[in-house]
């Protein structure tokens, strides 16, 4: 069960600025386990471009795969902020690890839009079953009898070397005989052994997510193991239609990737603090760095709130979109400020901070977290409220332009 206090140690605040060394607290022992197996793998797994078998085994004895899974095939079907309070922490010891996490739990989510049939075979191992999930449309489908015939290549496919399913975004063609063959992007759940692998992922950073590519080869789908994106884009799953699967995908997007960057500063932090000497005074550039770690934290769990909580309005997603960029830009430009304080010293192999940020320089390119797309919904949005209303609006208040939608 992945669940974390709301009380966790604030290593970002006053306690690790005077050099504590804060201990991560869970209600949870497998996320502490988590957390401890991350850390003490962190560097090798960043050498070895992989997580190792001690790291995905602890992942999923914490819960994390299983936490989105419908509560009918054994899963937890639990909240978004207690997620996003797990991953948090997680990422605290080990970016990769606390990416591999969320992507597993969310990628498990969207089996709860295939048909039941679909749902029985893809869980019928249980519910911690490891889903990686290519989200961009690709590849071509090819409508057959009894489903599909599916070609095509994925790359930044995280986690798919460990994967015990994969969930493709593909195009179909328009050829064929079948009505639905021209109703827009389809989602295909596959099995391992019918993918493969190809080794492509080489970065600086975020490594050992192994985000390699997923080949399929005329793989031979099912129609029972196939749903239309648009259903999970709209959040419509007919089997489970309460939280958290009647969420828009939108909704919770930027929540899968941003959550994993704010424990990486959060972990920079610590080590930051732990490299300064007894006594020694430091940058105003510090203290800021810790503030904006706090805001990203603010900006995250009002995302995941909205997603547990509240009506998802057009406006609301557009907001969540909007801050959960901005709470990337917020945790990358604090560490950068935390690696150029400490110097040369914090470049050193044997620090956590150079691996935080490389890790977070990489991850916050990644297209959900551009804070110039996931603006334009929400700059479309104020442009057509109420001039009066505007003033008002500038600050975030978008929750208020659902009106106008």
């Amino acid at each position: 069960m992945v669940t974390a206090t709301t009380g966790a140690t604030d290593v970002s605040g006053p306690a690790a600025a005077t050099g504590s060394t804060a201990q991560l607290e869970t209600s949870t022992p497998d996320v502490a386990v988590a957390h401890a197996v991350a850390a003490a793998h962190a560097r090798s797994n960043d050498e070895q471009r992989a997580v190792s078998v001690e790291v995905v085994t602890a992942i999923q004895a914490a819960g994390f795969a299983r936490h989105l899974v419908p509560a009918r095939w054994g899963g937890r079907a639990g909240g978004f902020a207690e997620l996003t309070r797990a991953v948090d922490q997680l990422g605290q010891a080990c970016t990769s690890a606390a990416w591999l996490a969320s992507l597993f739990a969310y990628s498990a989510r969207l089996g709860a839009f295939l048909p039941a049939d679909g749902q029985a075979e893809l869980w019928a191992n249980g519910p911690d079953t490891l889903i990686a999930a290519a989200l961009v449309p690709g590849g071509a489908a090819r409508v057959t009898a009894d489903g599909w015939r599916v070609s095509g290549a994925w790359p930044y496919t995280s986690g798919i070397d460990l994967a015990d399913w994969a969930l493709v975004c593909v195009r179909p063609t328009e050829a064929g005989t079948r009505a639905d063959a021209g109703e827009g992007p389809l989602f295909v759940a596959v099995p391992r052994g019918v993918f493969t692998v190809r080794d492509s992922w080489r970065t600086l950073g975020m490594r050992a997510t192994a985000s390699h590519t997923l080949i399929l080869d005329e793989a031979p789908v099912a129609s029972r193991l196939t749903f239309r994106s648009a259903v999970a884009a709209a959040g419509h799953s007919p089997l489970h239609p309460g939280r958290p699967f009647g969420v828009p995908l939108r909704a919770i997007s930027g929540l899968t990737f941003a959550t994993p960057l704010l424990g990486a500063a959060r972990g920079a932090f610590v080590d930051f603090c732990r490299g300064l000497p007894a006594g020694a005074t430091t940058s105003v550039s510090v203290a800021r760095a810790a503030g904006d770690i706090d805001a990203a934290e603010l900006l995250l769990h009002r995302v995941a709130h909205v997603a547990d909580h509240e009506e998802p309005t057009p406006a609301l997603i557009a907001r969540n979109l909007r801050d959960t960029a901005l709470a990337a830009s917020y945790l990358v430009d604090a560490v950068d400020r935390l690696v150029v304080t400490a110097g040369t010293a914090g470049q050193d192999p044997d620090r956590p901070l150079q691996r935080f940020w490389r890790d977070i320089r990489t991850a916050s390119t990644h297209v959900a977290l551009r804070f110039d797309k996931a603006a334009v919904s929400y700059l479309d949005l104020l442009g057509r409220a109420d001039p009066l209303d505007r003033a008002d609006d500038l600050p975030g208040r978008a929750a208020d332009l659902d009106r106008t939608a």
